[in-house]
């Protein structure tokens, strides 16, 4: 009888103070995607790296047969994370500028964002048919984005999206609520198949560079174009003869120039950009890729701190991690296929789609992509490729095991990784693409 009190209480107490359940917290101030939340009065400790949700709109849901008041349904925002405490306020980031507005409250989420743990030696389908992971899908755009990659292109505080179709076109995009608007774009000559972009700050502080790689099918070599906004339109201002890349998240990431065809159709090692004299330079800095190109590689400390693991997708389409002690990590699943595949002599290149890694509670996540193939088939042809997935892998017990893996609607020809989240462009069956961000 005593148990059944006690839970008559509980049960009680939970309905009429959820407080415990989630804090409830009010906005107080909106700063594009940023937003300042009350905490005077939450009975919940609110901490850095919290998630929440802000409450959009409410509405009663009511039995049609009873006329029996069921509750609220709420209309929420996007997950976004609690970036900032000071003792009576908190502010929070969501993943995009929404139409918040002061006084809307918001709840924090008690079950911490990624939280689907694998099951070792199970395939990525019986692992996590759905992932817990926030994801922002944007309407799609008339372009076939094979690269894709974020930086402060229109101003010096912008988070621009610019991306590289398969026709040449270079597109730097403003986030608008579902929406990409175009800022201004940029036409690759005819002849060349687009391979790559990347973007970052390294002739100066304040705006970002542009550097897209290329093969020219004519003279048969790859090459770089570095591009710059100046009055509102983006300008060529050097050309490279390297392949480059960049490696890394966000603010952290690392622009690599890689020397194509140093043996035959395999590329030699990669170097830092840097800029000097009008123009872009590679350090001595090295990155040994043992002859594969730079996307489909990464240099991160996965195993522990102190250690700096190479990575790469080998070609039987498995990542292959190499360990301090000598030996080499493996995951299960296959992620090689992508369309993105170019003619050189008598061989073809297949470039691979980028690996992301980033940190979460102090363990590596690496961010691997799986194109689905009709029939199992392996060609350079675009059209026999039905879909992508985004798998998220960590190291445990000497393999790569998936954690939890998002299916799209259409092909990954690659990725980019952000301070926040991992952007990819799915390309859908009429040639048009939807950007996707995958918060970490």
């Amino acid at each position: 009888m005593k148990i059944n009190i006690w839970c008559f209480f509980f049960s009680v107490f939970f309905v009429l103070f959820p407080s415990w359940v989630s804090a409830q917290l009010t906005v107080v101030r909106v700063e594009d995607a940023r937003v300042f939340l009350d905490t005077s009065e939450s009975k919940v400790a609110v901490k850095k790296g919290d998630n929440f949700k802000v409450i959009l709109s409410s509405e009663s849901l009511i039995n049609p047969k009873t006329g029996k008041d069921l509750g609220l349904v709420h209309n929420y925002t996007p997950e976004g994370k609690i970036i900032e405490v000071q003792p009576l306020y908190a502010i929070g980031e969501l993943p995009t500028r929404t139409t918040v507005t002061v006084g809307q409250e918001a709840v924090l989420i008690s079950a911490p964002v990624s939280s689907i743990k694998a099951t070792p030696g199970a395939t990525a389908a019986a692992i996590t048919p759905t992932s817990s992971r926030t994801i922002v899908r944007y309407a799609p755009v008339e372009a076939e984005v094979v690269s894709l990659s974020e930086g402060a292109v229109t101003s010096e505080t912008a988070q621009n999206v610019v991306t590289l179709s398969a026709q040449g076109k270079v597109q730097v995009w403003t986030r608008s609520n579902d929406q990409l608007r175009e800022n201004m774009s940029y036409e690759l000559p005819s002849g060349i198949t687009p391979l790559a972009i990347s973007v970052a700050s390294i002739s100066r502080a304040e705006k970002a560079d542009i550097f897209v790689s290329f093969y020219d099918n004519r003279k048969e070599r790859i090459s770089t174009t570095v591009l710059r906004e100046e009055n509102g339109k983006l300008v060529l201002v050097d050309t490279m003869p390297y392949f480059v890349k960049e490696l890394g998240c966000g603010s952290g990431k690392k622009v690599w120039a890689q020397r194509p065809f140093v043996i035959g159709s395999r590329p030699g090692n990669a170097y830092t950009v840097f800029y000097e004299g009008g123009h872009f330079r590679v350090t001595d800095t090295a990155l040994a890729t043992q002859r594969n190109w730079l996307p489909g590689v990464h240099s991160f400390a996965v195993e522990k701190p102190e250690s700096q693991n190479f990575l790469y997708t080998a070609s039987n389409g498995r990542i292959r991690m190499n360990l301090s002690n000598g030996k080499r990590a493996e995951s299960k699943d296959l992620f090689a296929s992508t369309p993105n595949r170019v003619k050189y002599k008598q061989e073809i290149l297949k470039f691979y789609p980028s690996l992301q890694i980033f940190t979460v509670g102090g363990k590596a996540v690496i961010a691997g992509v799986e194109n689905t193939t009709k029939a199992g088939l392996l060609t350079s042809t675009f059209g026999q490729y039905q879909n992508g997935k985004i798998h998220f892998l960590q190291y445990d017990k000497g393999r790569l095991v998936v954690t939890d893996s998002i299916e799209l609607d259409g092909v990954v020809y690659d990725t980019a990784c952000t301070n926040n989240a991992i952007l990819a462009a799915e390309v859908l069956a009429d040639d048009t693409s939807s950007l996707v961000e995958i918060f970490k």
